[in-house]
C-alpha cells in the first residue's frame, strides 16, 4: 500500500459523460490523528507503520457519502509520525503525501501540526516526569511557527486542488483537566501517580493552544481566498464543544480517548496512547458532517 489506499470511480469530478456518474474525490493527509492510530482496523500493510484505520473520521464521512448515494474516488495517504514537511516527501517508505492531490480533487482532510511541536514526546514526559513549568513553555513557544509552516501547507494544497475544500481537524483534550469521575472503572491513566492535576491543566492548556492555533491560521488562510474550514473538539482555547464535553480520559466510561488499555497484549501500544479512540472518531466524523456544508448538501 505504498501508494496509499484508492477506491472508486474514475471518471472527473463533474465530467458529463454518458452512463458515467461523476465521482466525488476525497484524498486523506495528515499524522496519526488523521489515520486513525487508535481506532483499529487497519488496512493492510500499515498496521506497524501508518495505522489507517477504516474507523478514521475521513472514513466514516466517505463511508456515509456512499451511503448517500455519490460516488466516491477516495485516496487516503495518511500516516503515523508525520509532520507538515513530511507530507511533501517520501516518509517511511511511502511517496510525499502531497502527490495524491489532483487538480479536481473536491474535498481534502488534514489532520496536522501535532508532530511538529513534539506532542506526542510532551505527552510522554507528562506520564514519565513533569511537563509542567518549562516543558510546557517550550512546546508553546513551538506554536509560531506551526502556524507559518502550516499556512504554507494549506497555500501549496490550493495550488494542487484549486477545487478542493479544505477541512482542517483538530487534537481536542486527551484527559481531562478535573478530578477523576467517581463510581465508574477508568483507565490506568488516569492515577495520580501518573498524571497530577497540575499535569492535566498544563496539558489542556498546550491541547487548547494547538487547536487555537489550527483554527487561527485556517482563517486567516481562508481571508486569503484558501477554501478552509477548521472543525475540532475546541469550540475555543479553553472549552470543548458538546459533542466532546464529557468525554476526555478520567471522565467518562466512554471516553474517546485511548489510555493505557493500548499497552495491552494484541494493542497498538505506546503509538495510539492519548490517541482518538474509534467512539472519537465516530464523533468527530459526525461534527465534520454538520458544519461542513459541501458533506451535508451531498
Amino acid at each position: 500500500m505504498a501508494a496509499g489506499t484508492t477506491v472508486g470511480a474514475a471518471a472527473p469530478a463533474g465530467a458529463a459523460v454518458a452512463g458515467v456518474t461523476p465521482s466525488f474525490d476525497v484524498v486523506a493527509l495528515g499524522d496519526s490523528y488523521a489515520s486513525g492510530t487508535g481506532a483499529g482496523d487497519y488496512e493492510p500493510g500499515t498496521e506497524g507503520t501508518c495505522y489507517r484505520s477504516r474507523n478514521s473520521a475521513s472514513t466514516i464521512l466517505v463511508e456515509e457519502l456512499r451511503r448517500r448515494g455519490t460516488t466516491v474516488r477516495f485516496t487516503n495517504v495518511t500516516c503515523s509520525g508525520a509532520a507538515v514537511q513530511d507530507l511533501r516527501q517520501p516518509f517511511k517508505g511511502e511517496p510525499p503525501q502531497l502527490g495524491a492531490l489532483r487538480r479536481d480533487t473536491d474535498l481534502v482532510t488534514l489532520n496536522i501540526g501535532g508532530n511538529d511541536i513534539d506532542f506526542a514526546g510532551y505527552g510522554g514526559v507528562c506520564v514519565q516526569a513533569d511537563c509542567t513549568g518549562a516543558p510546557t513553555t517550550a512546546i508553546l513557544d513551538r506554536l509560531p511557527a506551526l502556524k507559518r509552516s502550516l499556512s504554507g501547507l494549506l497555500t501549496e494544497i490550493k495550488r494542487r486542488s484549486p477545487r478542493a475544500r479544505i477541512v482542517l481537524t483538530g487534537y481536542g483534550r486527551a484527559v481531562t483537566r478535573g478530578q477523576n469521575a467517581t463510581g465508574v472503572p477508568l483507565d490506568p491513566i488516569c492515577d495520580a501517580g501518573v498524571l497530577t492535576p497540575e499535569e492535566r491543566v498544563a496539558g489542556a492548556k498546550v491541547s487548547g493552544a494547538l487547536d487555537a492555533t489550527l483554527s487561527r491560521t485556517a482563517r486567516a488562510a481562508r481571508a486569503r481566498g484558501i477554501d478552509v474550514r477548521f472543525v475540532g473538539p475546541h469550540l475555543n482555547s479553553t472549552t470543548l464543544r458538546p459533542e466532546f464535553a464529557g468525554h476526555s480520559l478520567c471522565e467518562s466510561t466512554t471516553p474517546f480517548y485511548r489510555g493505557f488499555d493500548a499497552l495491552a497484549p494484541g494493542q497498538e501500544g505506546d503509538v495510539a496512547v492519548l490517541h482518538l479512540s474509534r467512539q472519537g472518531h465516530a464523533a468527530l466524523a459526525t461534527l465534520i458532517q454538520r458544519k461542513v456544508p459541501i458533506l451535508t448538501a451531498r
